[in-house]
């Protein structure tokens, strides 16, 4: 029964964050990539507003897995260690994946897949005690 919920939770997730992403054609080294969210999402550490930020790796030969977040204006908003991960199949656009809401809470970002790369970035939460 539990599957059944969680796939329940995920279709849902699906049908109520709508992410517009948009990827800058000549950023392949930091995967400079613009998301647009309809709601509310949460990163570790902070809820990002429904609005429009830009995702990228931070320049650094010491780690490839720092992902930062600017908002419109290009302050930044947030940066974060994040593991790598991995996905079967490449696809053409930019790809978001997100865990299970919480009751009353954003919709916490899992994964960032860059356009064309089978490798992408998962984001790190603290455990959450019940």
């Amino acid at each position: 029964m539990k599957f059944g919920r969680s796939l329940a939770a995920i279709l849902a997730v699906c049908a109520a964050v709508v992410v517009v992403p948009r990827t800058a054609a000549a950023d392949e080294w930091d995967k400079r990539t613009i998301l647009t969210f309809s709601q509310a999402v949460e990163i570790p550490g902070k809820v990002l507003p429904a609005g429009t930020y830009v995702f990228q790796l931070a320049d650094s030969l010491a780690s490839r897995h720092v992902v930062q977040v600017f908002d419109q204006e290009g302050r930044i908003v947030a940066m974060m260690l994040t593991n790598p991960t991995a996905r079967p199949a490449a696809a053409d656009d930019t790809r978001i994946t997100f865990e299970e809401q919480r009751a009353g809470a954003p919709f916490p970002i899992k994964q960032w897949f860059y356009p064309g790369e089978l490798t992408g970035e998962e984001f790190i939460y603290p455990m959450h005690t019940n």
